[in-house]
């Protein structure tokens, strides 16, 4: 058995994709608002634990490195590098949602070419 695709089915789906790109552009403008946000802190905060540790001497009187600084910075700020990590992440997904809504839009726009090509050739 065949399973007959309609004009009217085709409209009904990118219809249904329209609202999904519609949800998916402010699903993507929120992670990414809340992923500069985050970013925009963490850089912040790891500056300002820089500059702190640049002043500072080790507890063998020497003065730290830049390694050891970057390393102590990062460990004093990890909460926040967990979320930039966490919101980056979720950038990723939107973006691939929004990718995929634009793949089944292509494929519904195929389909219903060849279907207006089959009801045209009867």
């Amino acid at each position: 058995m065949t399973n007959v695709v309609t004009p009217a089915q085709i409209e009904k789906r990118l219809y249904d994709l329209s609202k999904e790109i519609d949800d998916s552009h402010s699903e993507l403008v929120e992670v990414e608002s809340h992923y500069n946000s985050y970013k925009a802190q963490y850089e912040i905060a790891i500056a300002r634990s820089r500059m702190i540790y640049s002043t500072k001497s080790s507890p063998t009187g020497k003065n730290y490195t830049v390694s050891e600084r970057e390393d102590m910075a990062l460990l004093e700020n990890e909460e926040l590098h967990l979320r930039v990590a966490m919101a980056e992440a979720q950038v990723k997904a939107a973006r691939a949602n929004a990718a995929r809504i634009k793949t089944q839009v292509e494929i519904a726009r195929s389909i219903g070419t060849s279907v207006r090509s089959s009801l045209e050739a009867l």
